[in-house]
């Protein structure tokens, strides 16, 4: 699966990172409605996630945390605020305390995920939008590009499963 691009956008406060995969958009959505399959791949290698509520709804909520490799657990949530089966989703992103309710800390973070076929299969572009550039400078800074780069490379694996 490759990256075909990243891009920091500070005018728009937007990280936007495109890749294509060798599936169609209905085995691509499946990466995000099915958690078990969604914690084989969101987070790098090294800070594996595990999503202990989940409601892939409108309005639904999400948390999870990610694990360090001394054990650090790093807490997040979500809000899915639009879903169009197979092709589009929305969320609201942040970190949260070890309950899984937010914190408030570092932001919010908009998310707009589509899945457009390609002649390869399907092309995902993440579009993540930030509410200040000073928001869009810390998380850069706290290795979100990088991040998210690693963890969309751990995809493949999950669909040859």
């Amino acid at each position: 699966m490759p990256v075909i691009s990243t891009k920091t956008d500070p005018t728009n406060l937007t990280l936007t990172i495109v890749f294509t995969m060798a599936a169609n958009a209905d085995r691509v959505w499946r990466l995000w409605s099915d958690p078990r399959q969604l914690e084989k791949w969101w987070g790098p290698p090294q800070w594996p996630a595990t999503f202990y509520r989940y409601n892939f709804a409108v309005d639904g909520q999400c948390a999870f945390y990610m694990t360090g490799p001394d054990g650090t657990k790093m807490h997040g949530w979500w809000r899915i605020t639009a879903l169009a089966e197979p092709h589009h989703l929305e969320l609201h992103d942040g970190f949260a305390d070890e309950n899984g309710e937010p914190t408030g800390e570092h932001g919010i973070t908009d998310m707009v995920v589509t899945m457009e076929p390609v002649d390869t299969g399907t092309r995902m572009t993440v579009v993540s939008r930030f509410e200040s550039e000073l928001h869009l400078e810390e998380m850069l800074a706290m290795g979100m590009e990088q991040g998210m780069t690693e963890a969309m490379g751990q995809i493949d694996a999950v669909l040859a499963t």
